[in-house]
């Protein structure tokens, strides 16, 4: 190799390593963002990649639908008892001391 030709690819590699750099540093962006919102991730040809199914996943799922179930039906009881409390709080006292006198069992 000539001093002139190691000279110049002296010269060049800065500039390569440059470009190499940002196209590595741009696909890992890309990916990063893609995660962050949501979109699923794609091979090199633009194939979307999707996560693989195992015994253990497929019990998370269902632990976890479960779990939001029995939260909904828990938030569905609080909401009703909280309907309840704002009503209380909401109608005149008349009316509520009416309501618990009529919920009272009579003694004659």
């Amino acid at each position: 190799m000539t001093p002139e030709k190691l000279q110049f690819m002296q010269m060049l590699f800065p500039f390569i390593a440059i470009v190499v750099s940002i196209g590595v540093g741009g696909q890992v962006l890309t990916t990063w963002l893609r995660i962050r919102n949501g979109y699923p991730l794609e091979t090199s040809r633009g194939k979307p990649i999707h996560p693989q199914q195992n015994a253990e996943t497929a019990e998370r799922v269902s632990l976890l639908t479960q779990e939001n179930a029995q939260l909904r039906a828990e938030l569905g009881s609080i909401k009703d008892r909280l309907n309840n409390v704002e009503r209380i709080v909401t109608d005149g006292s008349h009316q509520l001391t009416r309501e618990i006198e009529a919920l009272r069992p009579r003694s004659n």
